[in-house]
């Protein structure tokens, strides 16, 4: 297994928007082949490729032992008639969790490694991770949703950490 280094907050490769797969080479074989080996770690509910240091659209999830993948995903649908308000954390901030607002159900379409259409959507858990991995893709970080007095104390304790 080729276990791969996570980006930790600050590197500029997790706030740069990841470019689109236009085309399934061995190099995009190979992505996804360490993203699902590297998110089948404990605690470990997802990785996006920039998280790796990959600036292309993928990630992978690890959801109650469902374990999978998406090329080029995009939310498009997100229920916003109920939330979730539960701690978040992520494997590039590492050791922090804080209460994030997110919708309660997503979906994401995008593609598999045949360039066929997929659609993955789930509620609660899964929804939080289909949203907190697109928007690692998108080049953002789960700190970017908190609300200004949380995100001021996130970035304080960020300070104080040893990986800062």
């Amino acid at each position: 297994m080729a276990e791969r280094e996570i980006r930790i907050y600050g590197d500029p490769v997790l706030r740069t928007p990841c470019d689109p797969i236009k085309e399934i080479t061995p190099a995009v074989r190979q992505l996804v082949d360490d993203l699902l080996e590297n998110v089948d770690m404990e605690g470990r509910a997802g990785l996006a490729a920039n998280q790796i240091g990959v600036s292309l659209r993928a990630f992978s999830w690890n959801i109650d032992g469902d374990i999978g993948y998406v090329l080029n995903p995009v939310i498009d649908d997100l229920d916003f008639e109920e939330y979730q308000d539960g701690d978040e954390g992520c494997l590039s901030v590492p050791g922090l969790w804080f209460p994030t607002k997110r919708a309660w159900y997503a979906r994401v379409r995008g593609i598999d490694l045949d360039g066929k259409e997929v659609i993955v959507e789930g509620e609660e858990l899964m929804a939080r991770c289909l949203q907190h991995e697109t928007d690692h893709l998108n080049g953002y970080l789960y700190l970017d949703r908190l609300d200004k007095v949380m995100k001021r104390r996130a970035l304080k304790e960020i300070r104080q950490q040893d990986w800062a």
